[in-house]
């Protein structure tokens, strides 16, 4: 019996023999029983480049045999100092501050936004406005800024109260910051977001902070999505693909307006009172320094538009599938909503078929690896077409035997 508590999974009954990943290489994971699958969801929006890329693989071993970690309370590191500059340099922003996940990017927005005000003289902003169907992560401030039941409702009493975005009302005097998602809202079912939403946060005296944890790195075309409302934030989340998938590491990037407020005398006590132990790991920050190279080095940004339009086209054919309610498509980021309680089987017919991915509710999810194939984004919906087609005549019984797909393993062996 395992030991092991799966995260946001039902452990009764489950399978743990089915679902073993023990080797990745490219866009395949390969499990313990010998199948290996593309990993269409990018092991949830993280894998950038493809698993054990080379390149990433040798800047970890490298870093670890030279300093593997030393903090940054009072200290800093070479690596964490170049990864800082180049993520400013890349989304427009003065000083970056590392956590380890996205959730913990999110509290350190959330609480740098309270700080700021309350050393900017106005310690009456502490309210927080956020969009419709939000998620910002599961720890208690980055849940009080989400706005699904199914993730929050059973710990309200820990959770503070937060207001609802509304693009024709004025925000008031004692909002702290706006947190929106760009362009699209990942854990709501690749709901997206009208630009127009994000025109009236242009102009308003509450600090913006974009979070791109799932939406940066390449996923909606653009570097960030951010860059194609014409938003200016002062706070950025970044998480998820910073390292390529490869290493926990995120960042809150802020503007120097934000960052000045936090200056003063040591015994002002104005610094800000936040931060990790793992803050700016040195073998973290090698893997993304590495990862944003191969951006430049293998046209990342190019295959992500290809890989998008690729998409689109397969997309066309499922609109007018009986099965799909919604078909949502963000660059890489998509989303095809099925008939209610069609999710799951499909998600597992698709596993057969040699296709990883996981349903959120009864929307299929597709946001490839941005290495991925022509012929693996066609595979992929040519898996999902036979998938809908064996529901519609079997529903909800899926004869797996009629999806049978084309994935397979890399030829060559994995080392490690």
């Amino acid at each position: 019996m395992s030991h092991l508590w799966l995260p946001f999974t039902q452990m009764w009954h489950f399978d743990g023999g089915a679902r073993t990943f023990v080797r990745g290489r490219g866009t395949m994971l390969e499990d313990a029983r010998g199948r290996c699958v593309y990993d269409a969801v990018s092991s949830i929006w993280t894998t950038i480049h493809g698993h054990c890329h080379p390149r990433i693989v040798e800047a970890i071993a490298r870093q670890a045999a030279t300093l593997d970690h030393a903090t940054l309370l009072g200290a800093t590191n070479p690596v964490a100092e170049e990864l800082a500059e180049r993520l400013c340099a890349l989304a427009g922003m003065d000083r970056a501050f590392f956590a380890s996940d996205g959730a913990s990017a999110v509290e350190a927005a959330i609480k740098m936004a309270l700080q700021y005000w309350q050393n900017a003289g106005q310690p009456h902003r502490t309210r927080f406005v956020r969009l419709r169907d939000a998620y910002h992560g599961d720890t208690i401030g980055a849940m009080s800024l989400s706005d699904i039941a199914l993730f929050k409702s059973r710990f309200g009493s820990i959770t503070f109260e937060t207001q609802s975005y509304d693009a024709t009302a004025p925000l008031g005097m004692d909002v702290a910051a706006v947190i929106v998602e760009p362009l699209v809202q990942a854990a709501a079912g690749m709901r997206l977001v009208p630009k127009k939403a994000y025109e009236r946060l242009k102009d308003v005296e509450a600090l913006i902070v974009c979070d791109e944890i799932a939406t940066g790195f390449g996923r909606t075309g653009t570097m960030f999505a951010f860059e194609q409302t014409g938003l200016s934030p002062d706070i950025i989340c970044v998480g998820k693909g910073l390292t390529g998938g490869t290493m926990a590491l995120s960042a809150t990037l802020v503007r120097q307006s934000v960052y000045d407020v936090f200056l003063g005398a040591p015994d002002e006590f104005v610094h800000f009172f936040h931060g990790h132990s793992y803050a700016g790991n040195p073998i973290a920050c090698a893997a993304a320094l590495a990862s944003l190279a191969l951006f430049e080095e293998e046209g990342t940004l190019e295959r992500a538009q290809g890989i998008a339009a690729r998409a689109r086209a397969n997309l066309e054919g499922l609109r007018q599938n009986p099965l799909v309610r919604d078909v949502r498509q963000a660059g890489t980021m998509i989303g095809v909503e099925l008939r209610e309680t069609l999710g799951r089987p499909a998600a597992d017919a698709l596993y057969d078929a040699g296709h990883f991915t996981r349903p959120i509710g009864d929307v299929i999810q597709f946001v490839p690896p941005l290495c991925s194939t022509d012929e693996e984004v066609d595979n992929f919906f040519e898996a999902l077409g036979n998938v809908t087609l064996s529901l519609s005549k079997d529903a909800p019984n899926v004869t797996l035997s009629a999806v049978e797909g084309r994935s397979r393993c890399h030829p060559e062996p994995v080392e490690g």
